[in-house]
């Protein structure tokens, strides 16, 4: 096996993501209550008390809001840069000090048999960042919560197995909806959420041949629906003459495992 990964969850009511080596097994986030969790983990048949740790991206509530629970029923450590630490440590709960561990941005961390690379992100967080996991010469890549994606984090991710890749919003529904115009402001900006046009604009400078699954993520439910940013990231990408299936993610519901290689 090289590595497999199931979207637990994915949008903007909550977030998590699992996956899995020969050795090692990790979370990131954990962005619904602890019930919620446990939920998703049974429907890709993980046990949670077997994980070797969560890695955090960042402090908002839809990516930590069952971190300290999950991390205390299962005696679990968790990592996260020193700004996100501070930023979150009111939220999540006593834990104890072999549950706090640092994982700076720009910085590789081996787990066991997998190699996790952070890399950081604009989004209005304290110190935002998000991972690559790199196996056996396997690659899979998360990259949400972000205002745009620049050059740097495209080399970063470039030429991956997989992608779990956000397409938040359409701009149009966006800006014709209910937000009031500061959220909207906020949403569009730099600091914000990528739409689904520019997540396949982004998607098209850094996928490869190599590349064999892609996941629109964090969709926003006022402002997105799957067909639609299905659609728009397609027609994105053929016109660039590239065709590959996109796949779904859900709020409420686990992706199957999926095999990288």
């Amino acid at each position: 096996m090289t590595l497999r990964f199931s979207v637990l969850a994915s949008g903007s009511s909550g977030n998590a993501f699992y996956i899995e080596s020969n050795k090692t097994r990790l979370l990131v986030d954990a962005g619904l209550s602890g019930k919620q969790m446990d939920r998703l983990f049974s429907q890709v048949e993980v046990d949670p008390s077997q994980l070797n740790g969560i890695l955090v991206t960042h402090e908002h509530s839809d990516h930590i809001k069952g971190l300290g629970i999950v991390a205390r029923k299962y005696n679990l450590p968790i990592y996260a840069n020193e700004k996100t630490w501070k930023a979150m440590e009111h939220s999540i709960g006593k834990l104890s000090l072999d549950q706090k561990f640092i994982f700076d941005m720009e910085t590789v961390k081996t787990f066991g048999d997998m190699d996790v690379e952070s890399f950081g992100v604009s989004h209005d967080a304290a110190e935002p960042m998000f991972y690559v996991f790199h196996h056996n010469g396997s690659k899979v890549a998360i990259v949400t919560d972000l205002g745009y994606v620049s050059d740097r984090i495209k080399k970063t991710v470039s030429d991956a197995d997989a992608y779990i890749f956000e397409a938040n919003h359409d701009v149009e529904m966006l800006r014709m909806g209910r937000y009031p115009w500061n959220v909207k402001r906020r949403i569009l900006g730099d600091s914000g959420h990528v739409s689904n046009e520019d997540c396949g604009l982004a998607l098209s400078d850094i996928i490869s041949n190599r590349t064999k699954r892609i996941y629109l993520a964090h969709l926003s439910q006022d402002n997105n629906m799957k067909d639609l940013a299905r659609m728009s990231v397609d027609n994105v990408l053929q016109e660039r003459g590239i065709e590959i299936e996109l796949h779904d993610t859900d709020p409420q519901q686990a992706t199957t495992l999926y095999e990288v290689g």
